[in-house]
Order: structure tokens, then sequence, then C-alpha cells
């Protein structure tokens, strides 16, 4: 059977035109997002949704049965941490996905505000672990590592879901965000560098933070390397057993990180 064929039978995603799209989101006016994977618009449907429409850079080599095929894995994906596609568009050169537009934008936008405490932090690490844990291990689907880039943290009245069900991140990569949320100190976006010197900057996050456990005394490390707009709002005892769940997701050989499960569990731990 085709992989279109295959897909009509396994999913329920729309099979959108280009026009309807370009008129959803009035010619492509409002930019949300951009990465390596493509361009992200908002939109409202015909039937009165809001939605995120994300135009993808396809390889000129990609049919559409290959692309119908990727979208199909996508239709067998299904968790509460994870957004939810509701079509696809493959017309001629353009490839483009549909989903549900989350509100509250990136974890990065809420990082930039300040608008994140500790128990909000919390629950979004574990929102998290909970989506890669499902993506990782409990899926039917071989989903395929891609660009580190393409899975972003979503919020959306309280739920913390992951969007671009199509990528799974290594846990060294995740949990490296973690350490960022917790530090205030992101390497790859300059703006989120918040109370640190440039020599840090410079420095890899993870192994800025376990120098400065190497080097300080007792539980003191944690004031080290903590974002001072947190405040004294967090638990220590939580804060430090988290970050020490990041840290070992973060080791160079990848036998001696843990699972997500293993994750999920240490972190339910901690609460």
């Amino acid at each position: 059977m085709t992989a279109s064929g295959y897909l009509v039978a396994a999913t329920s995603f729309k099979r959108f035109t280009y026009g309807e799209l370009k008129r959803a989101t009035r010619g492509f006016r409002e930019e949300i997002g951009r990465g390596g994977g493509g361009v992200v618009y908002k939109g409202v449907l015909p039937d009165h949704r809001v939605a995120t429409m994300k135009r993808l850079n396809v390889k000129a080599h990609q049919g559409e049965d290959e692309f119908l095929a990727e979208v199909s894995t996508i239709g067998r994906l299904n968790h509460m941490n994870l957004i939810e596609m509701w079509g696809y568009c493959v017309e001629g050169i353009h490839r483009l996905l549909v989903y549900e537009y989350i509100e509250n934008g990136s974890l990065v936008d809420n990082l930039m505000s300040n608008s994140l405490d500790w128990k909000k932090m919390f629950e979004i690490a574990m929102g998290t672990a909970k989506g890669l844990t499902y993506l990782h291990e409990e899926c039917l689907e071989w989903v395929l590592h891609c660009d580190s880039q393409r899975v972003e943290l979503l919020q959306d009245q309280g739920d913390k879901r992951l969007h671009g069900a199509r990528v799974v991140l290594q846990s060294s990569h995740h949990c490296q965000s973690l350490l960022e949320m917790i530090t205030g100190k992101n390497p790859g976006v300059g703006v989120l560098v918040v109370g640190t010197s440039g020599e840090k900057y410079r420095q890899r996050l993870e192994t800025w933070v376990k120098g400065k456990k190497i080097e300080a005394s007792g539980t003191s490390w944690i004031e080290e390397v903590l974002d001072p707009s947190m405040g004294d709002d967090c638990d220590r005892n939580e804060l430090e057993n988290v970050i020490e769940v990041a840290i070992k997701c973060t080791e160079a050989d990848r036998h001696r990180r843990p699972s997500m499960s293993q994750v999920v569990q240490m972190l339910v731990g901690s609460n």
C-alpha cells in the first residue's frame, strides 16, 4: 500500500491545500518562529481554530510518499506532553504541518520575561522528561534523532508539551536546557545569560556547573550557580537533586547517562 493510502487509514489528519493555508495565515504574514527545519506561522483555520503552520525546508529529493510516511508516523504518536497535530499540506514543492497553537509561547519566551518561578520550572522539567520518555522508550514508532533545535518547550495553561514530535533529543541535550533554566545561563542564546560574567559565558555550561560543585564545600555550590532572579522561594534540597540529574545527563559517555525513564524517577524522588 502506498504511504498516502496508509496515511488515510492510520490517521485523522486533514490534508490542506496550499491555498487554504496561505489564506489562513493571510499570506504567511504572522511569523512566530524559525529554525533549521523551517518557518512557523500563526493562522486561523476555516473552522475558526487558531493553528500553527510550520512551513518545512524540504530537500528537493523528498517525494510525496516519503513525506506522507513521516506524517503517518507522527499520527501514531499520542501523549499528553506532545503537541497535537491537525493536518498537513503536500503540494508541489510545498510541505507544511498544521498543529494546535500554544497560547503561552515557548520556554525561551518565558525565560526572557522572567515569569517562571521554581515550581513552574520543575513542572516543565517533569513534563519534558515524561514526553521524551514516551518518545524514547514507550511509543511503538521509531522516531529519529535530528537537530536538537527542532524540539521546543511550549506552555499552554499549565501543560508542558513538546513541539516537534518528529525529533527525539538525547538526554544530554535537553537536560542542558534544564541547567540553563536554573542558572539563567544559555551559551546558545546570549539574551538568556543572567548575572554571569564573560568567562562563564565562554565555557560550556555543564563544565562550569561541575567545576563549581568541585570547588565549593558542602552545599554552597548551589548558590554559586543559581540564577539570582529565582529568589529564595525554591526548595534547596529539591533544586540540588534536579541539578544533579541534569549533570548526569550531560556525561560525555552516553553509557553513563540515565535513560529518560530513570530521569523521571529521579525527578519524582526529589519532589
